[in-house]
């Protein structure tokens, strides 16, 4: 898939799940091949495998042009050992993804993603406490669903605020609905520092990009004139 992308002239996010199944906030569960390692080796793995995925898709000229150390990671990543209740462990565990990343290329941007849209207050406790515990990162992320995280202006209030606190590049790197207003929000931040949106689904049904032909819908020309407007002279 790295290679399909690369070959068709796209950049590369790379998001790992440090999970045997897919991590959101309600779910973080540990690998079972990991499930027996105490915190020293957890953290030791992660950075081990982080390392070596990332050395292979090196290897094969496909490195990612950005990554994320984990998926929605609000409450947490690799549970119990990971989870926000336990903060000071939950940055031992970003610390060592992070630089893994940083030791395969410096230059590749290490986003923290977390699926707090329009929650302010909740996705400020986050960033300061895990920058107060030494996580080093360059990219904030965040997911937004109008049915979890509030009103497009729950979601313009938040990405404006982190922007003035943390001057990180932002991107909306998730979401569906409100295509047009999404992304010109998530370009719209202080300091230019609102980078854009990764669309989640493209084939969620009532708002897919392809239909079950494969043939493009007449929403993909959204991004038409988005490109035009954000991307075109940049």
């Amino acid at each position: 898939m790295a290679k399909r992308a690369k070959d068709a002239g796209m950049k590369l996010l790379l998001d790992f799940h440090y999970s045997d199944t897919w991590a959101d906030p309600q779910k973080q569960f540990t690998p079972e091949a990991w499930s027996k390692l105490n915190y020293d080796q957890l953290k030791d793995t992660v950075y081990e495998y982080t390392y070596r995925v990332l050395e292979d898709l090196k290897a094969q000229g496909t490195l990612p042009d950005m990554v994320q150390v984990g998926n929605e990671i609000n409450h947490g990543i690799l549970w119990p050992m990971g989870h926000i209740s336990h903060p000071d462990q939950l940055a031992g565990l970003l610390k060592e993804g992070a630089a893994a990343v940083k030791a395969v290329n410096p230059e590749t941007p290490v986003m923290m993603h977390l699926a707090l849209g329009g929650q302010n207050q909740e996705a400020m406790f986050w960033m300061d406490n895990m920058l107060a515990r030494g996580v080093k990162f360059d990219v904030i992320g965040l997911s937004y669903y109008p049915r979890w995280h509030g009103t497009l202006d729950d979601l313009k209030n938040n990405l404006f605020d982190l922007a003035i606190r943390y001057h990180k590049p932002l991107y909306v790197a998730e979401y569906s609905d409100f295509k047009k207003a999404v992304t010109e929000i998530s370009f719209s931040e202080p300091g230019n520092l609102g980078k854009g949106s990764c669309i989640w689904e493209p084939l969620n049904p009532g708002s897919r990009l392809f239909n079950k032909k494969g043939e493009v819908t007449k929403l993909m020309y959204i991004y038409n004139s988005l490109n035009n407007t954000f991307l075109k002279e940049k």
